[in-house]
């Protein structure tokens, strides 16, 4: 079997290479070509994907990058385009219609008032209409509000192919389950929901998935599978709310949220501990409760208990920063003027990923309070330009040293990275704010660290 898979980020990329191990010869589709040439050169641009494993599967003919999107069939070109372009040809790929499935991982974001973008996901079905052959399945894996994969997307598909879904090619709908920086999460060993556009596509996005994922868990339709997948991120999102609240009520009675939870944990059953933090990041949880909360508006449904937890978890930067303010104010200086290192930058620890991190928030209010900011992060040492945020591309990581770390009058920590030497920031940091407690068991002098 041959399969494409567009978009090569953080879903698309471990995808193509969990297939490529199974056997699959994966046609790995992406519109920047920096990313096509690092790959197909062996390079990694991902940092928990070893660039080794890459350079194995592209020389064994296992898996190959291309930006060229009519690679997917051969409609508008026919066989003379091979012989006079067998350059633009991948190994392994000089016949276009042995790719049986088409697989979508593209990235789902956020309108300006907090509305479903589908942008990327339009724009690809777009793209690979023209190109689409009949008995081929595309499957959308990009997180998305229900009905999207059976009608938005398929509208597109068919008014650009002039085929028929559920007749002339299979749809479906099976959305990535990923875990960046858990060591323990292999895309093989994850449940795979699947959802078909008609019972014979659910079959054939099956057959795709089972060469490459031994579970697979199929359920009615897409948009049960759409559904359930909102469903595992707003249970998150609405759980770190709760305990982002209770953590301003535990403080205001002086008790400590994270010995609470510590103390809660001990229950064998019925309890699943959550960790405050200082906001959502991630592609996932910070978005996708909108996505539901605006496709239950189209429903005239209310989500008022979303909504409320998504409203709590937008509010925690700047309560992060009045923390900030007031631990300053414990050494008689002020926020204006002062010199404010965060620490991490990417939304979850030992990871390089930053999309939609919460630590870009802490920049941009520091910043509007007058303090003088930097940042430092292990794994994010240069500040790539970002949808949400690009006045921040090019700034670099500050060095880890005594001399440099001391020269802050306050670290904020928002992401606790295990490559941070956490004795040695108390040894150098005359006050710190801790969002991720990771300080708890350090020993620090009185008052240096405020938990936040």
């Amino acid at each position: 079997m041959n399969i494409a898979i567009i978009g090569l980020g953080y879903v698309g990329l471990p995808l193509a290479l969990q297939f490529a191990r199974s056997g699959v010869r994966v046609l790995g589709l992406d519109i920047d070509p920096k990313k096509v040439s690092a790959l197909n050169a062996g390079r990694s641009y991902i940092q928990h994907i070893p660039a080794d494993e890459i350079a194995q599967l592209i020389g064994a003919g296992k898996f190959t990058a291309a930006t060229d999107f009519s690679l997917i069939g051969k409609t508008r070109l026919g066989d003379n385009y091979y012989k006079r372009h067998s350059a633009a040809v991948p190994v392994g790929f000089d016949n276009a219609e042995d790719i049986a499935a088409i697989l979508i991982c593209v990235p789902t974001p956020l309108k300006k008032k907090r509305t479903p973008d589908l942008s990327f996901v339009l724009k690809t079905g777009q793209a690979i209409a023209p190109h689409l052959q009949r008995g081929q399945i595309v499957i959308l894996e990009s997180t998305t509000y229900p009905g999207t994969t059976e009608n938005e997307l398929r509208a597109v598909l068919e008014a650009g192919s002039g085929l028929q879904a559920g007749k002339d090619f299979h749809l479906a709908y099976s959305p990535e389950r990923e875990d960046p920086g858990n060591p323990q999460s292999k895309v093989a060993e994850i449940p795979k929901l699947i959802g078909g556009y008609t019972p014979t596509c659910l079959a054939a996005a099956q057959r795709v998935y089972a060469h490459a994922i031994r579970n697979l868990v199929p359920v009615a339709n897409c948009r049960t599978a759409e559904a359930a997948k909102l469903l595992e991120n707003v249970f998150r999102g609405v759980n770190i709310a709760l305990v982002n609240e209770l953590k301003g009520v535990y403080a205001a009675l002086n008790i400590d949220i994270w010995e609470v939870i510590a103390a809660a944990k001990t229950k064998p059953f019925g309890f699943m501990p959550f960790y405050p933090g200082p906001g959502l990041g991630g592609h996932c949880i910070p978005i996708d409760p909108f996505y539901l909360a605006w496709r239950a508006r189209q429903a005239g449904q209310e989500t008022r208990f979303v909504e409320l937890a998504g409203e709590i978890n937008r509010t925690m930067p700047d309560k992060v920063i009045d923390r900030t303010a007031k631990a300053l104010g414990s050494r008689r200086k002020l926020l204006r003027g002062a010199r404010v290192l965060v620490l991490g930058l990417a939304y979850k620890a030992n990871v390089d990923d930053d999309r939609e991190s919460p630590s870009y928030v802490l920049l941009n209010l520091l910043k509007k309070h007058g303090a003088r900011v930097a940042y430092y992060d292990p794994h994010v040492p240069v500040i790539r330009k970002t949808r949400e945020h690009p006045q921040w591309a090019g700034k670099k990581s500050v060095t880890w040293e005594q001399k440099t770390i001391a020269r802050f009058q306050v670290v904020l920590i928002s992401t606790a990275h295990d490559l941070v030497n956490y004795s040695e920031l108390a040894a150098w940091a005359p006050l710190i704010v801790d969002t991720r407690n990771v300080m708890a068991k350090i020993a620090t002098a009185p008052g240096q660290v405020w938990k936040a």
